[in-house]
């Protein structure tokens, strides 16, 4: 019989089997869920935008009111 697929824990490394048996993959417990999320939650992680970034006073560009 084929072993389980096994991934690190995103956060602490440790390895983790890919199963039904694991219910808080990719995570090896609920402790490294929970700070993964909070990490989101406080913005230390973010998703990289391309896009220039916006002035704080400026809307973006497609809620700018034409001037005539």
């Amino acid at each position: 019989m084929p072993r389980p697929t096994q991934v690190p824990c995103p956060h602490c490394g440790r390895p983790v089997e890919w199963s039904a048996a694991s219910p808080f993959r990719p995570f090896c417990s609920k402790r490294c869920k929970l700070i993964d999320l909070g990490d989101w939650l406080a913005e230390n992680h973010r998703i990289p935008d391309a896009g220039e970034p916006l002035e704080e006073d400026q809307p973006p560009a497609d809620q700018v009111w034409p001037t005539h």
